[in-house]
Parts: structure tokens; C-alpha cells; sequence
């Protein structure tokens, strides 16, 4: 019981604290508050200046950031679209039917995105692609909108 009062106390106190202070309302334009108890001074901000950019003097952009930023390079030989039930009845020697003819220039992705066209190429018993077509960067901002 005597926590209940000692916790009622210190809430009075508080709410005659708050009741003191000034309000907004209470304050003139010059930052002093109308009774004068106060001296509230108006906030000092330091001048925003831009943010540092990762280009040089010239106004060049400095492509040696991200040079090194590892990216996903794939071709795509072609797609087809088949229900779940025809996907689970392929087995080894099944054939799928794929979107392309043959002989048709292969897609050049990275990270999904069409930069490229090429046709397969062998060098030393190794598959490569021949980059046939490129795709130009103002096209590929258009596929994006």
C-alpha cells in the first residue's frame, strides 16, 4: 500500500512539472516564453552539401567499383510451357518441344535479363556461344518499362 502512494506521488509530481512548463502557445517568435522561464534558442544546422558521388574531376563515371561484382551468365536454347502432369511423366529419352527452330540464335542472359543473341559454338571440346547480335543498353532499358 505504501508503493501505491509512493507511485501516486511521483505522478503528481510529474503532472505539476508538465503543468509548469510552457506550452507552444506560450512561447513568442523571439524563442522566450511569455512567463520568462524559460530561454528556448532557435536549432543551428550545418549547410547540407551533395553527397560524394564515385565519379572523377571530368565528370566521369569510375567503373572500377563494380568491375569486380560477380554476375549470371546464361544462354537459353529455348521455353515451352507444359502442365505439371505432362512435367511428371518425362522420363529419360522423353523429347520437349521448345519455342525455336532449329538453327535459331540462342538468348544471352544476364541475371535474367536479354543482353545478347549467339549461336553455339565448340572449342576444344567445350561448348562456347558467338555473340551474334547486342542488344544495345537504351533497348534494354525500354524491356524494362
Amino acid at each position: 500500500m505504501s508503493e501505491d502512494i509512493d507511485i501516486a506521488d511521483e505522478w503528481a509530481a510529474a503532472l505539476a512539472e508538465q503543468d509548469a512548463a510552457p506550452t507552444p502557445a506560450q512561447t513568442n517568435a523571439g524563442g522566450a516564453s511569455s512567463s520568462g522561464n524559460a530561454d528556448y534558442s532557435r536549432a543551428q544546422f550545418h549547410e547540407l552539401q551533395p553527397e560524394p558521388t564515385f565519379s572523377g574531376s571530368s565528370g566521369e563515371v569510375n567503373m572500377d567499383v563494380i568491375l569486380d561484382v560477380p554476375v549470371t551468365l546464361s544462354m537459353e536454347i529455348g521455353r515451352t510451357l507444359i502442365s505439371i502432369r505432362h512435367l511428371l511423366q518425362l522420363n529419360q529419352g522423353s523429347v520437349v518441344e521448345l519455342d525455336r527452330l532449329a538453327g535459331e540464335p540462342m538468348d544471352v542472359m544476364v541475371n535474367g535479363t536479354l543482353i545478347a543473341h549467339g549461336e553455339v559454338v565448340v572449342v576444344n571440346e567445350k561448348f562456347g556461344i558467338r555473340l551474334t547480335d547486342v542488344i544495345s543498353p537504351a533497348e534494354r532499358v525500354k524491356k524494362l518499362k
